[in-house]
């Protein structure tokens, strides 16, 4: 967290700033770690008027008349526009504010505060970010970008979980996504990505697709179906099977032993 889906309603805060200019901006030591110094941070934005805003996966961007700005929100960060939140509150957050978690963030000539809070401190900004390392993004994925996303060059591949969780092959999805796609598909997570038959890639694109649309009218990564059973010991919500659990992708992931056994 957050995922795809909170960096947009991030995106859509923003939007409230277009046209507004800059005074000042800040970032501590953990904000502007991909920089080279917090003062880079502050002398680029000062005087910068905002013209626009994006998003590629969960890279929210600000463009402006110079270069453009790039928010990275790690596992628990939030933007705030003078108090108001992108999001009520992050499923692995500690859902409450503390002025000691704000990281940095932009002053405008009007007033108004577009702030970092974030209390893991895995949050970033970065100055005309690279968007090459990031493939296409999650919300308007196509048949074609999904073909892409699954094939493999040689030999199994990675299991298909991780795949999904590749920002390299497509930009957005992150743990709690994967594993609602993946429940919905009725697909294991564990199975190698080279060894999804035809049927497989076409329920998991369908989930996919589906997954993005309905988690996004729900508010948020953390409303899927298998949410309620996302703990050890949980049984599956849709047939009573025991949730297996094991680290993939490097996280923590949950799936049913029922309806996505591997064959």
């Amino acid at each position: 967290m957050p995922e795809i889906l909170e960096v947009e309603s991030y995106r859509l805060l923003a939007d409230r700033v277009v046209g507004a200019t800059i005074a000042r901006g800040w970032a501590d030591a953990y904000l502007a770690k991909k920089l080279p110094s917090p003062s880079a941070w502050a002398r680029t934005v000062k005087n910068l008027t905002i013209t626009g805003t994006g998003r590629r996966g969960k890279l929210l961007l600000l463009e402006t008349n110079g270069p453009t700005l790039a928010f990275r929100f790690g596992m628990t960060g939030v933007l705030l526009l003078d108090g108001d939140a992108g999001i009520e509150g992050l499923f692995y957050g500690p859902h409450l504010f503390d002025a000691k978690w704000l990281r940095g963030g932009l002053e405008f000539r009007d007033g108004r505060k577009l702030i970092v809070h974030d209390p893991r401190r895995m949050a970033r900004v970065e100055i005309n970010p690279d968007l090459d390392e990031l493939g296409p993004d999650a919300l308007t994925l196509t048949r074609r970008e999904f073909n892409e996303v699954v094939r493999v060059d040689r030999g199994d591949g990675p299991a298909i979980k991780a795949r999904l969780l590749d920002q390299s092959r497509v930009a957005g999805v992150g743990n709690l996504l994967g594993d609602e796609m993946l429940y919905r598909a009725s697909i294991d997570p564990r199975t190698p990505t080279g060894l999804l038959s035809a049927a497989e890639k076409d329920r998991l694109f369908r989930a996919f697709r589906q997954t993005m649309n309905t988690l996004q009218r729900r508010g948020g990564s953390h409303l899927g179906d298998h949410m309620d059973a996302r703990f050890p010991g949980g049984l599956c919500p849709r047939d009573g099977g025991t949730m297996l659990l094991a680290t993939i992708g490097g996280r923590t992931t949950y799936w049913c032993s029922i309806h996505q056994h591997s064959s």
